[in-house]
């Protein structure tokens, strides 16, 4: 199992690990769910396997996307978490979750526990969001999660809102 990040009143946030490929791949099988996120799904399990071992961004920045679960099951929800780009040295606050979790408010608790590990543990000044125009749900989660809307970017996918959060003193 992968190092806990966070614990909030019904989830708990940890790193992923190989052996959540299963979970990953039949996350990104959904086409509404990678329907805002420019991504393609997984060919195989294996194929989710191996983008886990070979994900480095806990090693190299001691953060990334972390899988959420629920406490009351121990089921795996989605995922949430901290994206640092070395080219533009920003982080990015992402989340995606099974569409029949989707409404529950899991995402926004799990966004606000991530953007609290951030400032707190990680020492963080400044998290972005991004959402596809057309995703007013995920505009939603950034914006109950304390962020504010600063403006749009145009890139191979589309246009994106494009959300920030200072650390709070």
């Amino acid at each position: 199992m992968g190092n806990q990040i966070a614990e909030t009143s019904r989830l708990i946030i940890r790193e992923m690990v190989p052996a959540d490929a299963g979970f990953l791949f039949e996350l990104n099988l959904d086409p509404e769910v990678l329907l805002f996120t420019g991504d393609v799904p997984f060919a195989s399990v294996s194929e989710a396997e191996t983008f886990l071992e070979g994900y480095t961004g806990y090693q190299d920045f001691g953060m990334g996307r972390w899988l959420v679960i629920l406490k009351e099951t121990g089921a795996p929800l989605g995922w949430c978490g901290l994206k640092f780009h070395p080219e533009t040295g920003m982080v990015d606050l992402g989340f995606r979750f099974l569409k029949k979790h989707w409404g529950s408010g899991y995402a926004t608790e799990a966004a606000k526990a991530c953007l609290e590990y951030g400032f707190g543990t990680l020492g963080l000044f400044q998290i972005t969001g991004r959402a596809l125009q057309g995703n007013p749900a995920s505009s939603r989660v950034l914006e109950k999660s304390g962020m504010t809307r600063k403006g749009q970017s145009l890139d191979d996918h589309g246009l994106w809102e494009t959300w920030e959060i200072i650390k709070p003193f």
